[in-house]
Order: C-alpha cells, then structure tokens, then sequence
C-alpha cells in the first residue's frame, strides 16, 4: 500500500515542477527581439561613428591637408577653364553675328559701285531735259519730240533706281543735315530761313538709306 502511495506522490510532484517551470519561464514576442537587434545594431553604428570621427582638437595629418589643398587648386581651376569657356563661347557668338551681319551688307551694297556709275548717266539726262527752252519745243516739233524721249528714259531709270533701293536726294527747303548734305556755299537770302538748303547744284542718292553721294547744296545764311 506504501508503494503505490510513493508513486502517485512523485507524479504529483513532478507535475507540479513542471507546471511552475512553464509558468515562470520568460515569454518575449518576436516584435520584441526585433526591436531589440535594431537598437542594438544603431548603437553600434553610433559607436562604430564616433570612434571614426577625430576628436575635438585633433590634427589632420599631412596627407588629409595636402589632398584639401590640392582639392582647392583643382577647384580653382576648375572655375577659370570654366569661366573661359563661357568667354569663348560669347566671342564665338559675336563673330558668327558679325560675319552674318557683314554677309548679309554685302549682298545689300553689292551694287554700289555699279549705281555709283549710273549717277553719272542720270546727271546727264537731267541736265540735258533741264537746258532744253520751252519756247523752242512750242515751235521745233523734233526738238520737242527729243526732250519728251529723254524725259521718259530719266523717269524709267529713276524708277529702276527705286526698284533697286537706290532714292534721290533732292532737299531744296529742307534743313542743311551733314549727313545727306555736302555745302558748298552760305549766302543770306530775304524770305529764307537760316541753315536752309537754297541752292541745290548736284542732287544727292542713298542706297538702302545709306548715302553713297551727297547732295551738293548752297545754304541760307543768316544776315
């Protein structure tokens, strides 16, 4: 009968360890663990910072100083190439406009030295339709007929003139300009205004608003 009482008893003991052993051990989550290595881990980074990091008052060693300087050397020239660099490129731009510029004037102007010429031919067919006396015409019917064939052929070149930006300077009354006008002569004059174009000897021409001769005038002078 003893025996079997021992048996029970021990069973029941041995349940009860085992229950309290379960009951007291430590439960941690596996959030819990997880957090923990992470904490872990960035203390050990901070750690791992800190022992790189030169401490306050520290020196560099002449290795870190000499690749500074060299650094800001390379820096500095860095700017300067950069800086001519934009400078060339601005050249380069107003040369490209220039030549442009002087193509496109040259293409303009191309025929100055030809109308140049033609001044010639017109002065002469202005001058002749201008000596020719009316009288004569009333009574020369040839005569008449000449002038009217030399009238035309000066208002078609005149025309041909304007067609190809080539315009008459003829500034009788106008204000003297130095620009369009040369002087050849000051003289006052009643009923005119001072620095007034009075005379005009030779009428002038531009091409393409650029004079290429100048009107020969006589101004008023003041008294």
């Amino acid at each position: 009968m003893a025996a079997p009482c021992r048996t029970v008893l021990r069973s029941v003991t041995n349940f009860t360890s085992a229950a309290l052993f379960r009951s007291t051990k430590p439960r941690y989550s596996t959030r819990y663990l997880a957090t923990t290595a992470t904490e872990t881990s960035k203390a050990e980074d901070v750690e791992a910072a800190k022992s790189e990091t030169p401490a306050e008052g520290e020196t560099t060693s002449p290795a870190d100083k000499k690749l500074t300087e060299e650094k800001a050397k390379l820096d500095k020239e860095l700017k300067e190439y950069k800086d001519k660099y934009v400078r060339a490129l601005a050249e380069t731009e107003n040369v490209r406009q220039r030549m442009k510029q002087q193509l496109a004037d040259s293409k303009l102007y191309a025929i100055q030295g030809f109308c140049k010429d033609l001044l010639e031919v017109a002065d002469v067919l202005q001058k002749a339709t201008e000596t020719v006396p009316a009288e004569e015409m009333k009574n020369n019917p040839t005569l008449k007929t000449l002038f009217e064939g030399l009238k035309m052929t000066e208002t078609q070149m005149q025309k041909v003139f304007s067609r190809n930006g080539l315009e008459m300077l003829n500034p009788v009354g106008e204000k003297f300009d130095p620009n369009f006008h040369e002087a050849l002569f000051m003289a006052p004059m009643e009923g005119k205004e001072p620095g007034t174009v009075a005379v005009v000897s030779k009428v002038g021409y531009t091409l393409h608003s650029r004079v290429i001769r100048p009107a020969l005038v006589g101004v008023v002078k003041a008294p």
